[in-house]
This record gives structure tokens, C-alpha cells and sequence, in this order.
């Protein structure tokens, strides 16, 4: 057996030096964050904030400056910082939540805050967070402070674009674009606007910054008090789905603000290249653009299946309504909800459970398996059969929208797609099995199935099995599931292989 990666000392110093970069994020946040409090007067949230960004900026301190001097990342390397990098940062920024409900008293400590002083609680919804999910230990959202209100979107807003592309742009200083690329492309990232990461980074953060602003302007325009519609903002476009009132966006019960929210989740979901082309006012490549216009006719699609089968459990025009803004926020993986999905059928919940599968674009905020894998399957299907019934010499081609790609690359194409589609079912199953007997025997197969497909996706609806109060083994199986989904699990996997035989 090949030596652990603790016994691989050049291999580890990498690993080390970037994980001492990356975690000061935390930190940076809780930093920023202390305006939060000081606005709103919730002086015993200061501590907490403070106490977090002193534990992450020294934590930083201590795996940067001995290994400073180490090797640029390779891939391999990237892969397992940002496996080990997103549990880390998860555990410090879950720290928030810990101090502040045991330093709340009296009016502060509301039910709802207290249930993270359990540790378990805390780190749970800093999973959710960070990885973009939105499932929640808050029972009352609306009754937590504003600070932790503003953690909670904060984390999600952050988590959206990638802990690692807000340490690349502010944190890495000059390093070779390689090894810059092998962070970017570990955390699930592959799209390049540009062809420097850099200047891929900055657009980047420069459309998500922009579509935020708008979508707090517009919220505010429907009808959404202004906090509200900042936290909303943030957690719409970065797909994430946490909410600040105590029922989602059930509590508005308003056409305005889910008419709103709908094109909000929508460009969250889209590729970040094709924002860019729409910014410089090319604004056909919505439609022109292959796998945004497959993203669109799949959620249509989706919605008249859904509408067609809640007909007879919502009726009317609630149906189109509800399965609208629902099948988007799933397939989407924003995770808002509009009405009780608990009294929804096995086969509506089915549905949204396929939606989740699926998934939004590759390049974008969205979770799930990404549309473009579920193309390349299908397009793989295609082209198969298509080399069976033609002469054996013969040249068939594979196309994507209007690239053809190389006979020689379909192998690797296909092999990739279902790799990635083989994993998430079969870690969707092993979830599957561990809440089916963890959880309240009252919840159905199909329940178990949807929830854990929307911790897997990213998502964050739930029919009411995500609760304070569910054992520690269904909770820590969930943020398994957020982890694995929201890194597209080769990285979790690199992860383990490093433990076992090291980095080679």
C-alpha cells in the first residue's frame, strides 16, 4: 500500500499552505458581518462574530506560515483542499450559531436559536450554507436575531459562488495560472469567460455583485420590506434557498414576489459565460445558447407534467401557480417553498425529486448533476445506437447543440457524464437507507427519497423531515449528502483515496 498522504510531507505542506489560505474567508466574512449588529443593536452577537474571525484568521496563520514555501497545487491537491477545505470552513462557520445562542438571554434566546447550542445543529445549517442546500435546524427563522439571519444568507450568498473563488480573488496573491485553474476546477468549476482565471474570476464577481442588486431592487418593488429583501436576494440567485421568515415564501402568499422570484432563480441556474454574453447585449444567446435552452424547455416541461398532476390536489389556477414556482425552485436548486409540499403526491414529489436530479447549468450556481451531463447521456444513447446499425467503418458524429466533438473524445465524454450520474445515485441511495431508518417511521419512501435528493442536489425543499429535533446520525447523513453534491463527489472520493494511499 502506498504511503497515507500524513507520510507524503511535500504533498501535505501544499495541502496545508492552501487550507491556511482558504480559511481566513471565514473570518473576512465574520468581519464584515459585525456591521450587522451593531446596526441592529444585538450587541451580544458581537462576540461571537469577533471570537469566530479571531479562531479563523490564527487557525490561518498556523497552516499557512510553516508551509509557505511549498509546491504549487496540482489537481490532485486541489481536489482534496477543497473536500477537506469545505468541512473546515463549515465547522468555523458554524461557530456563529454556537456562541450566539449561548450568549443570547432572556427575549434574545427564543426556542429557535437556542436548538444551536447543540453543536450538531449548528454545523448542520453551516453545511446547508455554505454548500447552497437551505435546509434548516431554524424551526422559526423569522425569530432568530438579525445577525444570524444575515449568516445564514451570507454563507449562502458566499457558498453560491465557491469559498475557493473568493479565496482565489482576494486571498491567493500571484500564483501560476495552473495552479490557480486546479483550485477553480476542483470546487465544481470549469467554465472560463476569459481565458485568464483571474479575469474569469473578477466578471465573475462582477455579474453576481450586479444581478444581486437588481433582484433586491425588484423584490422591494413586489411588495418584500427591504431586510427581507436582501436576505432573499442573496440566497435567490445563489441558488440557495434560505429564508427569514417563518414559512419560506409561503408567508407572503403573494403572486407579485414568487413573479419575482421566478426569473431570480432562473439566472441563478444559468452559466455565468452566458450572462456575460446577454451583459454585452447578446441577448439571443438565451435561446441560442444549447444547454440554457434544453435548462428552459426542461423546467417547462416539468411544470405541465407537475401542473397536469396537481389538478386534482390544489386545482385551478392554484396548481399552475404553486407547480410554476415550485418545479423552478427544484430544478433550479433554490429550495424556496410556496405551499406544504408534505400534502403533495408521491408523484408530484417524484417529479421535483427528478427536477432536483437534474439540475441546473454547468457553470452556474445550481446543484444537481448539471443539464449538460444529462444531455451528453442522452445524446450518448443516441449516438450508440446510431454506431450499431451503421457500417463498421463508418464515421458517426457526436454533437453537442452545434459542436461536433471527436470520435476520439466521445469515450471520455460519456465516461465522464456517467461516472459523475453512477456516484450520485448510488450515494443517494446509501442516504436513502440511512433515513429510512433514522427518521419517524410516519414518513413515506417517497418522503425519504425527496429529502435526501435535496440535500444531495443543493436544493433545500423539504416535506418536513429536516428538523431540529431528528436524530444525529440523520443529520450528519444529510450533510454527508450537501457535502458529496455540492463538490460533484470526485473530490470527497480523491479525499478518502489520500487518507488510504496518498496522494499519487
Amino acid at each position: 500500500m502506498s504511503p497515507s498522504i500524513f507520510r507524503g510531507r511535500q504533498d501535505l505542506y501544499i495541502i496545508l499552505r492552501d487550507l491556511g489560505l482558504l480559511v481566513p474567508v471565514v473570518g473576512i466574512m465574520a468581519t464584515i458581518s459585525l456591521i450587522v449588529p451593531l446596526t441592529f443593536g444585538e450587541h451580544f452577537a458581537l462576540a461571537p462574530l469577533g471570537i469566530t474571525a479571531g479562531i479563523s484568521f490564527a487557525l490561518g496563520a498556523l497552516l499557512y506560515f510553516p508551509c509557505r514555501k511549498a509546491g504549487e497545487a496540482e489537481l490532485k491537491h486541489g481536489m482534496i483542499i477543497a473536500a477537506f477545505g469545505w468541512l473546515l470552513v463549515a465547522a468555523l462557520g458554524s461557530l456563529p450559531f454556537v456562541f450566539t445562542a449561548l450568549s443570547a438571554e432572556g427575549g434574545n434566546a427564543s426556542e429557535t436559536l437556542l436548538y444551536f447550542r447543540d453543536p450538531a445543529s449548528a454545523f448542520f445549517e453551516a453545511v446547508s450554507g455554505y454548500t447552497g442546500t437551505g435546509l434548516t435546524m431554524a424551526a422559526r427563522a423569522d425569530l432568530l436575531p438579525k445577525t444570524l439571519q444575515w449568516w445564514r444568507s451570507f454563507t449562502e450568498w458566499i457558498g453560491g459562488m465557491g469559498v475557493i473563488v473568493l479565496m482565489l480573488a482576494i486571498l491567493a496573491g500571484p500564483r501560476p495560472g495552473a495552479a490557480r485553474y486546479s483550485l477553480y476546477y476542483a470546487e465544481a468549476r470549469g467554465e472560463k469567460i476569459h481565458p485568464s482565471v483571474t479575469s474569469t474570476l473578477r466578471t465573475m464577481w462582477w455579474i453576481f455583485l450586479l444581478y444581486t442588486f437588481i433582484s433586491v431592487v425588484a423584490l422591494w418593488g413586489a411588495g418584500m420590506p427591504v431586510w427581507e429583501s436582501i436576505n432573499h436576494a442573496m440566497t435567490g440567485i445563489s441558488t440557495g434557498g434560505f429564508s427569514v421568515t417563518d414559512n419560506s415564501i409561503a408567508s407572503y402568499n403573494s403572486v407579485s414576489i414568487e413573479l419575482v422570484l421566478i426569473p431570480i432563480m432562473l439566472l441563478g441556474a444559468i452559466s455565468f459565460a452566458v450572462h456575460y454574453e446577454m451583459i454585452r447585449g447578446k441577448g439571443k444567446v438565451l435561446w441560442e445558447d444549447f444547454q440554457t435552452r434544453w435548462f428552459l424547455a426542461i423546467a417547462l416541461i416539468g411544470i405541465a407534467a407537475l401542473t397536469l398532476e396537481n389538478l386534482l390536489v390544489i386545482g385551478g389556477v392554484s396548481a399552475l401557480r404553486h407547480s410554476t414556482f415550485q418545479l423552478v425552485s427544484a430544478i433550479t436548486c433554490t429550495g424556496f417553498q410556496s405551499v406544504d409540499l408534505s400534502v403533495w403526491s408521491s408523484t408530484g414529489k417524484l417529479l421535483l425529486a427528478a427536477a432536483m436530479f437534474i439540475g441546473g447549468a454547468a457553470g452556474s450556481t445550481a446543484g444537481g448533476i448539471k443539464i449538460m451531463r444529462m444531455l451528453i447521456l442522452m445524446k450518448g444513447v443516441q449516438w450508440r445506437f446510431r454506431k450499431i446499425v451503421s457500417p463498421r467503418r463508418a464515421i458517426v458524429p457526436f454533437r453537442i447543440g452545434p459542436s461536433t466533438i471527436d470520435e476520439s473524445e466521445v469515450g471520455q465524454r460519456l465516461e465522464d457524464a456517467a461516472l459523475i450520474a453512477f456516484l450520485w445515485l448510488i450515494f443517494l441511495g446509501l442516504g436513502i437507507v440511512i433515513l429510512l431508518h433514522t427518521v419517524s417511521q410516519e414518513h413515506t419512501l417517497s418522503d425519504v427519497v425527496f429529502e435526501v435528493a435535496s440535500a444531495q442536489g443543493n436544493v433545500g425543499l423539504s416535506v418536513g423531515i429536516t428538523q431540529p429535533t431528528m436524530s444525529l446520525a440523520s443529520k450528519l447523513t444529510l450533510c454527508f449528502n450537501m457535502w458529496i453534491g455540492r463538490l460533484e463527489i470526485i473530490p470527497v472520493m480523491m479525499l478518502v483515496r489520500a487518507l488510504f494511499r496518498g496522494v499519487q
